[in-house]
């Protein structure tokens, strides 16, 4: 994957929490096009990477197809894992090391009208697809929830790129959002598309099993790390091409552990949410904790997301 260096032109505080970071080459030469949902990784001083979305809110084509900069909106999380906060340590004149942008969360084609649903900073890829569908003339809602209007990162951008497309919800005058009553209303086959917390997406995927929602019609992606369980147990994972075996604790994910042992497993999100990092499983039997295998797929035992998923017994064989 090309990996090129990018200076931090310009840092802006959005709301209390989160910060946009725009990043572009020293001299201003133009970067690799991207499409809306799209996501650069930036690579971390302290090892490992860490996936941003890139937010574009202009109409026009050139600031996707020859961008000049790429704009990041990042959230300090509370505990950071150490992402979030190195990024909002940043000063402008640092230099970061940034992947290509990548795309597990692109707009499909279709004639039907688009529901977009953002959660807090879940609104960066979804601005995108915003300006994507604003500037087709494609028919959309775009609905965008948090706890109250200072939560709100880009609401000022959003009314104006959105118009009469954007709703907004907050839990302090609304409740908490209620993503089933949402789908429940989608009654013309609508495509959905949410990005944001775990509660919210877990609420969508269990809203589209009871509604008997065909594959394919919700879309997500998730913004949240998935933190250790109360119970997890150390347990051992054996590369079953070389025999090397590593001691994965509680707090370490298999994937975290092989990269710092110097391993080079295929990987991107690391949220459970992309699927690039699923290995086969020759023995043991893995605790799927994804977004992306079906019931009979985490039934059956046979492959896992080494990203979160870890182990009910206490050695795994991998097909690594």
């Amino acid at each position: 994957m090309d990996q090129f260096d990018l200076t931090v032109t310009d840092i802006h505080a959005e709301t209390a929490l989160i910060r946009s970071v725009k990043l572009a080459r020293p001299h201003g030469e133009p970067l690799p096009s991207w499409e809306a949902g799209a996501h650069v990784k930036v690579r971390l001083p302290v090892g490992g990477e860490r996936s941003y979305s890139l937010i574009n809110t202009s109409l026009d084509p050139a600031a996707t197809t020859r961008p000049h900069a790429y704009r990041l909106g990042v959230r300090m999380e509370q505990p950071s894992q150490g992402g979030s906060k190195f990024m909002h340590t940043l000063k402008v004149g640092d230099v970061l090391s940034v992947a290509a942008p990548q795309n597990n969360f692109p707009l499909e084609p279709t004639s039907k009208p688009i529901v977009l649903v953002a959660g807090g900073i879940g609104v960066t890829p979804m601005l995108s697809m915003a300006a994507t569908l604003t500037a087709s003339k494609h028919p959309y809602r775009f609905i965008y929830a948090g706890r109250s209007r200072d939560h709100l990162a880009f609401l000022g951008e959003s009314e104006t790129l959105c118009g009469e497309h954007l709703s907004i919800h907050t839990d302090d005058t609304g409740g908490v959002f209620d993503v089933k009553r949402l789908m429940i209303s989608l009654t013309g086959d609508e495509p959905l598309y949410v990005c944001g917390p775990k509660p919210m997406i877990d609420a969508a995927i269990q809203s589209a099993r009871d509604l008997g929602w065909p594959g394919g019609r919700l879309r997500f992606e998730i913004f949240t790390t998935p933190g250790p369980l109360a119970g997890d147990q150390p347990f051992e994972v054996v590369l079953n091409s070389s025999g090397k075996t590593f001691l994965i604790p509680p707090d370490k994910t298999i994937l975290s552990v092989l990269i710092e042992a110097g391993e080079d497993p295929m990987h991107d999100c690391q949220r459970g949410d992309c699927g690039i990092c699923q290995v086969g499983v020759v023995e043991g039997t893995p605790d799927h904790r994804d977004y992306i295998l079906t019931d009979s797929e985490k039934a059956g035992g046979k492959v896992m997301q080494i990203c979160v998923s870890r182990s009910k017994s206490p050695r795994l064989v991998l097909d690594l």
